[in-house]
């Protein structure tokens, strides 16, 4: 493996990200189902995301975790 691959690594790794942030990528992405947003969260998923909530901050003092 020579020095240069790296170089290409992280020629490729930006070009993935310029083209993934362009405004066109973006723009089909929204017409995709798995790509809209829901204006609603799931009842089940709320409840969830406030249990992880209280267990971080019971954490947050420095405790470990049980």
């Amino acid at each position: 493996m020579n020095g240069n691959n790296g170089h290409r690594h992280a020629e490729l790794a930006n070009d993935i990200r310029r083209q993934a942030g362009s405004e066109a990528t973006k723009r089909f992405l929204r017409t995709l189902p798995a790509f809209r947003l829901e204006k609603d969260m799931p009842r089940r998923l709320s409840d969830l995301l406030d249990r992880l909530d209280d267990a971080e901050a019971e954490n947050a003092g420095g405790g470990r975790p049980q």
